[in-house]
């Protein structure tokens, strides 16, 4: 919505029968013959008119008056806008709405379009305002009173000349250091730390000291600490530091550090809150995002690849080392040989016989006869991760499918690029097919991501015969890796998750990671299939119906509006003659 152009969503139709009423907004082209309570008059019915959210008007509003402030307001835009906010506590309960927007506007029309002269009555008459509104003449919340001596710059002199109007008997403060800072110690009593530490800074009134700053933190008030701290300087900064330490505030005092240049009075506050940065990255799988954030600070390498050891991810380790020349270092700090890697399962614990890599067309062919002869498959697929945010993500690279004995892994960016046809042919063979149930783990999100990335091939809008494993458990928790701790008794290791999977080739550790994705879907169902019962209920007569959650037709194209009983997905029916778990193997 706004003004002369937007006039149509303006109109308020009562009904059918009686004429619209609209708004007549030709006098916002000529501020000159508008008086303020006009002006603010119309800002009101503008908003009360409107068929938009609050907020979406709000903005619309705020546009609109910084852009008719060109419009020749009279004595100028900033004394204009002084003017209105003197007339605003007239509208009661769109007062302090409408304070915010004109200032805000006011704030922004400022930068090098208001005379000299304009701003110097504007200062004189906000200087008024303020007075008028601590005596009680005017009623405005203490917050937007702060604002508007911020935004027009008032100060002390301007404070002065305005008390020097009124008469001796009404003045309560010799001078105007004395009646702001009364004004400020009633902010204070009245815990409004904020507009009084804003006051203090815009005045340069610096008589308060740790105490006050103390108090801020007693009180949680630790935006006004800082910024009390901050217009003190250093020493009152290095106070506010040590205080976030004692009180393990990491994050704050970290902020404040960076903020202020203070890595050398505080090393080990600094590396401490970075270290944990990068551990809950390294948790996450995030190492490419990690290995960014350390900035070359040879510190924060070494606790990188100390996480890199600690999580197994041995590859990774090496990749550091080289990169960074770290020899000495990992020889230094290099763990006991096989303590790590017995946390989690590892692919020849499940006697598969290959990992197979297809990229062209005669293995793509013999990996679709291969896989149309099994009954039951794992599918899962990977894409390199992208941390830049607003960016699209990366187009899916790998697609495993897996039958007990062997997994194969598809290079669907080359075989896209080379054989599109014959790979959308080969996959719908296999993902339209009713008689091969396909396994996966939050699938869901595997497909959506497919769809996009390929959205020229057929073979990923529609699929038969799927069961998402996860929709079989009721608490999945952890993740896949979690499901295969509870079910096959160790988890997997999920550090090269977010690694780069459009790099080729892919290093043996990515095969093998890619590869037990898949196949381990199979040895879960194995178990489900095998068990009456889940590992976590004791009474026997409780099935697992895990038959339920096969998806017998799915149309990735349309969202489905049957909705199962557990988990919303995109189910249209059941098919409860399902295949046998034989492999072809």
């Amino acid at each position: 919505m706004g003004f002369e152009e937007r006039v149509p969503d303006l109109c308020i139709e009562k009904d059918n029968t009686e004429p619209r009423l609209t708004l007549s907004l030709h006098a916002f082209s000529d501020l000159s013959r508008v008086s303020p309570v006009v002006f603010v008059y119309l800002l009101k019915e503008c908003y009360i008119c409107g068929k938009s959210k609050a907020t979406t008007k709000f903005r619309a509003l705020q546009q609109q008056v910084h852009l008719v402030l060109d419009n020749s307001p009279y004595g100028g835009s900033a004394t204009y806008i002084l003017q209105c906010l003197y007339v605003l506590p007239v509208f009661d309960s769109y007062s302090d709405g409408f304070s915010h927007l004109i200032v805000s506007a006011l704030r922004r029309f400022q930068k090098g379009k208001a005379t000299p002269a304009d701003w110097l009555e504007a200062k004189d008459l906000a200087a008024q305002l303020f007075l008028d509104a601590v005596h009680g003449a005017v009623c405005y919340d203490d917050r937007i009173l702060v604002k508007i001596i911020e935004v027009i710059d008032v100060k002390l002199e301007n404070i002065e000349n305005a008390m020097n109007k009124l008469d001796v008997e009404n003045r309560s403060s010799s001078n105007a250091k004395d009646f702001i800072e009364k004004y400020i110690l009633k902010l204070v009593e009245t815990q409004s730390y904020m507009a009084a530490v804003s006051l203090l800074e815009q005045f340069s009134i610096r008589q308060s000291g740790e105490s006050f700053l103390y108090k801020m933190i007693e009180m949680k008030e630790f935006r006004a600490a800082e910024k009390w701290a901050t217009f003190m300087g250093k020493p009152m900064l290095c106070v506010l530091i040590q205080e976030y330490i004692n009180m393990n505030m990491q994050k704050g005092a970290y902020g404040i550090i960076k903020r202020n240049n203070l890595q050398g009075e505080f090393p080990d506050a600094y590396y401490k809150y970075k270290e944990s940065l990068l551990k809950k990255l390294a948790e996450k799988g995030c190492w490419d995002v990690a290995e960014e954030r350390i900035n070359n600070d040879r510190r924060l390498l070494e606790y990188l690849v100390y996480l890199a050891m600690e999580a197994g991810y041995f590859e990774k380790v090496d990749e550091l080392c080289e990169r960074y020349s770290l020899k000495g270092f990992v020889k230094a700090k290099e763990p006991e040989a096989g303590v790590l890697q017995n946390r989690y399962l590892l692919l020849h614990e499940l006697f598969i016989d290959d990992i197979i890599w297809v990229d062209e067309v005669d293995g793509l062919q013999k990996a679709t006869c291969y896989i149309e002869g099994c009954k039951v498959v794992g599918l899962d697929c990977e894409w390199k991760p992208n941390y830049v945010k607003g960016n699209k993500p990366n187009k899916v690279s790998i697609m495993q499918i897996a039958s007990e004995k062997k997994a194969f892994i598809l290079d669907l960016i080359k075989l896209y690029d080379d054989i599109p046809e014959v790979l959308d042919s080969c996959l719908t063979r296999i993902l339209h097919s009713p008689s091969i149930l396909k396994l996966g783990y939050n699938f869901q999100c595997d497909i959506q991501q497919l769809a996009w990335s390929y959205e020229e091939l057929e073979c990923f809008k529609h699929y038969e015969m799927m069961l998402d494993i996860q929709n079989v458990f009721k608490e999945p928790r952890g993740g896949l890796s979690g499901l295969a701790k509870k079910i096959l008794g160790v988890g997997l290791n999920k550090t090269r998750r977010n690694s780069n999977w459009e790099q080729r080739p892919l290093s043996k550790n990515q095969l093998e990671y890619a590869a037990l994705d898949a196949i381990v879907l199979i040895h879960i169902f194995h178990h489900v299939r095998s068990h009456s019962q889940p590992v976590d209920v004791q009474d026997g007569s409780t099935k697992m119906k895990w038959k339920s959650h096969i998806i017998s037709h799915m149309d990735n194209a349309k969202k489905s509006t049957k909705e199962p009983r557990r988990k919303k997905d995109s189910r249209v029916g059941i098919n409860k003659q399902l295949p046998t778990a034989q492999q072809k193997d």
